[in-house]
């Protein structure tokens, strides 16, 4: 099964625990979305990889028009459904790395807690560039390893043990490296700890036991070093939580 195949894959099997998350619902975070980007009713919006379409329902209110879109057809099924009475909004299905829409088209992109599941990331700032206008807005939000070797291998073999169709959780430094290719500056970044308790984490993604006692061996016997980055809290022998890196960035394109 290919990379993409793997994605669809999951997130059909799993489209309501999305829906649903809290991690996903983030209430703070999404508006501050909102402050960051200043919508306005003129505005239309592209939300590649909408998932559970948090961030669709977030900017409606305040935005002409927002497209929301999902490489699996399930998932959007799924959001359309919960977000019906949110007239502004349209479902697409789209891959993220080949955007079906004129260039120059939107005035704010954003991508929200998606981009370590796309094979090819370089593509996707690639067609992000290309569908925004000019001093248009790209906001983006994801999951990132740390610049520390280890710390960034490790976390993304247990992202990857808990979901086969994750791909990569990049570096900030390796983000950096591919959005300057384009005419894309940052306006505001900031860099947090995302807490994770660890049964919704994992029972979004997995059902067979022994693979759930695998993902919390991995954490549970990690070195101290590993475990102090990354806040893994225990009752004994219970995993009860831990916490990753993510970052929140917001571009403005050139001219």
């Amino acid at each position: 099964m290919d990379e993409k195949s793997l994605v669809k894959k999951a997130f059909a099997k799993n489209s309501n625990a999305y829906i649903t998350s809290k991690t996903h619902a983030n209430e703070k975070e999404l508006e501050k979305m909102i402050a960051w980007t200043a919508p306005n009713k003129e505005m239309v919006m592209l939300d590649i990889a909408t998932g559970g379409g948090h961030v669709a329902k977030q900017f409606s209110p305040h935005v002409k028009n927002v497209i929301a879109t999902d490489l699996t057809p399930e998932m959007l099924q799924e959001t359309r459904y919960h977000l019906i009475n949110y007239t502004n909004i349209q479902y697409v299905v789209v891959d993220a790395e080949n955007l079906p829409f004129l260039d120059q088209t939107f005035d704010i992109v954003s991508c929200r807690i998606a981009a370590h599941h796309f094979p090819n990331p370089t593509k996707f700032i690639e067609e992000t560039n290309r569908v925004l206008k000019p001093k248009g807005t790209f906001i983006f939000v994801d999951n990132i390893s740390s610049e520390d070797n280890e710390l960034d291998l490790y976390v993304n073999e247990l992202e990857k043990l808990r979901d086969p169709s994750h791909m990569r959780s990049l570096k900030v430094s390796e983000w950096k490296q591919i959005i300057s290719t384009y005419p894309l500056s940052i306006r505001k970044e900031q860099l947090q700890k995302k807490i994770l308790p660890f049964q919704d984490w994992v029972n979004r993604t997995v059902e067979d036991p022994k693979q759930k006692n695998a993902v919390e061996s991995y954490l549970l016997d990690a070195n101290t070093r590993v475990k102090a980055y990354f806040d893994v809290k225990q009752q004994k022998e219970q995993l009860l939580s831990f916490s990753i890196d993510e970052w929140m960035v917001m571009y403005q394109k050139g001219d």
